[in-house]
């Protein structure tokens, strides 16, 4: 039976992988409504490009970059948001305390809908391999575009869980039993996948929106797997390539850091539906009573300076009686949002992440005017050049936590790339040092033992 790809709703992984198993048993049996052959999709560009968008469009549904996963799930792990318990038996209660289990649902929501994505891409890439009716340069640039997702998403669940399956098939035969790879392979793999696909991408956007991803996209996340290795030469000279596009330009007034027009933004995710509010918009506002989901943290709040516009343009306060508590602003639009999009990555984060990489080569002149360029933005006074270096790589951890809160898992990211993660000791009472990872969900250990041994204090 022809191979099928899911353009319109796709289900779980293992269930995807199962269809494709199963296909043998369905030889007369019509497609689905919502499932289209592969070499029908694959057969000329609209349809190919269809494809590609429906995985773009289940990244803002559920995946690691969704705003629902990694800004609130790791904001909530760290030390960014609190969550106020009127719902106890949906896993936020032990993503907040640090007691989670291998069995808790959003550790194993955001393992699934990453492999989702993954399986997905996987399916892009051998439909395009297999088609008659792309052109070359049309396969190489979709091949590209999947294979930088599929990238990002194993960066993601890399930092999440450690040692991970590296999925580069959709053969069910060989995906169920598939050993996880250990953590210096992953980010070699990743970093070779990239290589690949940036020559077959361009700089020029195929949207003007910024709504899909681009050649200097692909080169800020191999920029991060370079952070990661600790290459601090090849990351340097990877984000100084994003920072002479024309493309980008710094967005100077804090007001509209979040409008989707902003030239400093390198790649942002589009709601679903024309009109609709980003996730962000919706996730974090209360107003005029107690929250009864999430609040910004005391700590996060004392972080700012006094005169930190960040702090008043991209907060909201809510008192009743003598309590007050702190929302997240960045998005503000709940009902017919024209000018919003979540955004994915922002060129603040390639100013950031140079500054970091020079600093870590003592280049501490040639770092600070990086870090300068956030903190001139909000009025807070410049550093000097005669700055140390380990007080300069302190002042990049806080703006990064000042700049990037509630945004795709920042501050988990930037404390485990700096060893500092046991900072949380001192505001999470049960922060443990295994807690720089995961747990493998409990349901993928039973489904695969090659997934065994559990990461350790689980």
């Amino acid at each position: 039976m022809k191979k099928l790809i899911h353009i319109i709703k796709y289900t779980g992984l293992l269930g995807m992988m199962a269809a494709n198993l199963s296909c043998e048993k369905m030889i007369e049996t019509d497609l689905p409504q919502n499932q289209i052959a592969t070499q029908d999709v694959f057969s000329d560009v609209q349809t190919a490009n269809a494809a590609l968008s429906a995985l773009y469009a289940g990244l803002w549904d559920s995946s690691p970059i969704s705003a629902d996963q990694s800004g609130r799930l790791l904001g909530t792990y760290t030390d960014d948001l609190i969550y106020h318990t009127a719902v106890t038996n949906n896993g936020f209660p032990d993503i907040f305390n640090n007691t989670l289990l291998d069995s808790n649902a959003p550790v194993t929501t955001f393992w699934t809908a990453a492999y989702q994505k993954i399986y997905v891409a996987n399916s892009i890439i051998e439909g395009v391999e297999e088609s008659t009716g792309l052109s070359a340069a049309d396969k190489a640039r979709i091949t590209a575009e999947a294979l930088t997702i599929r990238s990002l998403l194993f960066l993601y669940l890399q930092q999440i869980y450690g040692d991970i399956p590296y999925p580069v098939t959709t053969n069910y035969i060989i995906n169920q039993n598939i050993d996880k790879t250990p953590v210096a392979e992953v980010l070699n793999r990743i970093e070779m996948d990239l290589l690949d696909a940036i020559p077959a991408l361009n700089d020029q956007y195929r949207n003007a929106e910024r709504i899909f991803i681009n050649r200097k996209t692909a080169e800020l996340i191999l920029s991060k797997v370079y952070m990661q290795q600790k290459q601090w030469s090849k990351a340097e000279a990877s984000l100084k390539t994003i920072l002479q596009s024309p493309l980008y330009q710094f967005q100077n007034d804090i007001t509209k850091v979040f409008q989707k027009s902003g030239t400093h933004i390198l790649w942002q995710l589009k709601p679903k539906n024309s009109g609709d509010a980003t996730k962000e918009a919706s996730l974090y506002y209360f107003v005029n009573a107690a929250p009864t989901g999430f609040s910004l943290t005391n700590s996060l709040v004392a972080s700012f300076p006094a005169g930190d516009l960040r702090k008043q343009s991209w907060m909201g306060t809510v008192t009743v009686g003598a309590n007050t508590w702190y929302r997240a602003e960045k998005y503000r639009l709940r009902s017919a949002n024209t000018t919003e999009y979540s955004i994915v990555f922002r060129l603040e984060e390639v100013y950031l992440l140079l500054a970091e990489s020079l600093a870590q080569q003592n280049k501490m002149t040639e770092a600070v005017p990086y870090v300068n360029r956030t903190r001139q933005r909000a009025t807070l006074p410049a550093l000097t050049a005669s700055v140390t270096q380990a007080v300069l790589l302190t002042e990049i951890l806080n703006e990064n936590r000042r700049e990037f809160f509630t945004e795709m898992g920042h501050r988990f990211f930037s404390l485990k790339r700096n060893d500092q993660l046991s900072q949380l000791t001192a505001v999470k009472p049960n922060w443990q040092e295994y807690h720089r990872l995961w747990p493998v969900p409990q349901k993928e250990l039973l489904l695969n033992g090659k997934l065994k041994p559990q990461n350790p204090g689980y």
